[in-house]
């Protein structure tokens, strides 16, 4: 076979994914090496096996394009997961500094750098699919009440109903929507519009009920391809309560559908995301697009698709539902957008549950834990043996301290049923959790009958 070295920029559960997915391979001999924002237990085993090297260079471009230049003979190709060093250069570094093709979107477009960009866009190309909203840029007030005097008059033509958000990206943990984390103008302005608007722009828009859906498209730069849509809950506790968090967990229902999509839905979220991509393209992009320029939060009401967002990178966890279902070759994918050949992607019709085991502290579930952050998962490991491929186990914010696995502060653990029966992969994705031997907590009704029915009557289906 032949041999393939890959730079992985590595932090969390999706990274491990896209481990697991490269060192699945049947077709390429596959060496990987991992740039992580810590001591992944199972990137560490992973890259030793394999042949290649892990090294804890954190988020930091710098360390990142050290560490890449020191095995730029060995490299074919790399792949960034999280955002920050997308937004901040590290394909233009690397592909720079060592000649190696990056697959991820060159900073200028990482879209989720800036919503109001994302929202000036889509004004242009798709404006059915934008909220009501406007944006206030603190340099166009004197002071901060001739802001708030701005948001009140805007507010009582459009009601106080609305979303407010900053301008740069905080993994859905910046924003405030009104019945769910403030109900009064003046928890509006106290605290989220003047807290928001001291770093910098904010978004202020209409309150979209509905519910939501992602789609993640890969391009080669020339061609976009969808991917299957995912369902995510962002909120920290059961039945949508408590804060934004990076996501609790997630699911997949069939390739095109969720089961509270219908055919619309899904062609609407196709449409919206090519008249971006061809906005773009139109701008002179082209391999600049290259890896997953776009992910695209949308919500429905029954009747319209919304576009709530645009990341420019595999979501964490959808990105993880979605590589357990791409039935390609990973390697052979990533090759071939670099190649600029991809033109299409076989995913397989499986059903999938994720769900995120958390730290004590996440989502402000506590207020403090000074007690033992030991790991075991051995448990679940012994699981795995019995279910095999129907059990994924992906290690996130762990760290490996003194031959020990510690939790860090973020979420800890994705495990992911996947089955031909969507109550099935909730079963093996929550018998693994309870296997789990550490101060950790979880949701329970992640792809639940009773939340996805809940979905379906919310919007009359």
């Amino acid at each position: 076979m032949e041999e393939i070295g890959i730079l992985i920029v590595s932090y969390g559960a999706r990274a491990a994914a896209m481990v697991k997915a490269f060192s699945d391979s049947t077709e390429y001999d596959v060496k990987l090496y991992i740039a992580d924002k810590q001591k992944n237990p199972y990137n560490i085993k992973m890259a030793q096996e394999t042949g290649g090297k892990h090294r804890k260079t954190g988020l930091d471009v710098e360390n990142i394009v050290k560490f890449a230049k020191k095995i730029k003979d060995e490299l074919d190709f790399c792949i960034v997961g999280p955002e920050d060093p997308i937004i901040n250069s590290v394909r233009e570094r690397v592909e720079e500094e060592t000649n190696t093709p990056v697959i991820a979107p060159t900073s200028e477009y990482a879209l989720e750098a800036s919503k109001v960009r994302q929202r000036k866009i889509l004004s242009e190309v798709a404006p059915a699919s934008n909220p009501e909203y406007k944006v206030f840029d603190p340099e166009d007030y004197a002071n901060k009440e001739e802001a708030i005097g701005e948001l009140q008059k805007w507010l009582s033509e459009f009601g106080k109903q609305v979303a407010v958000k900053p301008d740069t990206p905080t993994a859905g943990k910046g924003v405030g929507v009104w019945g769910d984390h403030f109900s009064s103008e003046e928890e509006l302005i106290k605290d989220w519009f003047i807290p928001n608007l001291k770093d910098g722009k904010v978004i202020v828009e209409e309150k979209v009920e509905g519910e939501e859906f992602s789609v993640q498209f890969i391009s080669d730069g020339h061609h976009l391809i969808p991917t299957p849509p995912v369902r995510d809950y962002k909120r920290a506790f059961d039945r949508d309560l408590g804060p934004n968090t990076g996501g609790m967990g997630s699911y997949t229902y069939q390739k095109t559908k969720l089961p509270f999509m219908d055919k619309n839905d899904w062609k609407k979220g196709k449409e919206i995301a090519k008249k971006v991509f061809e906005k773009l393209r139109e701008e002179g992009a082209s391999k600049e697009l290259r890896g997953i320029p776009l992910y695209m939060a949308y919500i429905t009401d029954g009747d319209q698709v919304k576009t709530l967002e645009i990341n420019s990178r595999f979501g964490d966890p959808e990105g993880i539902n979605t590589l357990i279902q791409m039935k390609d070759d990973f390697v052979d994918v990533c090759l071939k957008i670099i190649k600029g050949n991809l033109t299409e992607i076989n995913f397989k019709d499986l059903k999938t549950v994720l769900t995120y085991a958390v730290p004590m502290t996440y989502g402000g579930a506590r207020e403090q834990y000074s007690g033992d952050k030991k790991v075991d998962l051995s448990k679940c490991y012994d699981l795995k043996k019995r279910y095999k491929n129907k059990l994924r186990i992906y290690e996130a914010n762990l760290e490996k301290l003194d031959e020990e696995i510690k939790a860090g502060t973020s979420r800890s653990i994705a495990m992911v049923g996947v089955a031909d029966q969507i109550e099935k992969a909730r079963e093996i994705s929550l018998k693994s959790i309870k296997k789990i031997d550490a101060p950790l907590w979880n949701r329970w009704d992640v792809a639940s009958k009773e939340h996805i029915k809940e979905s379906e009557n919310n919007i009359g289906r």
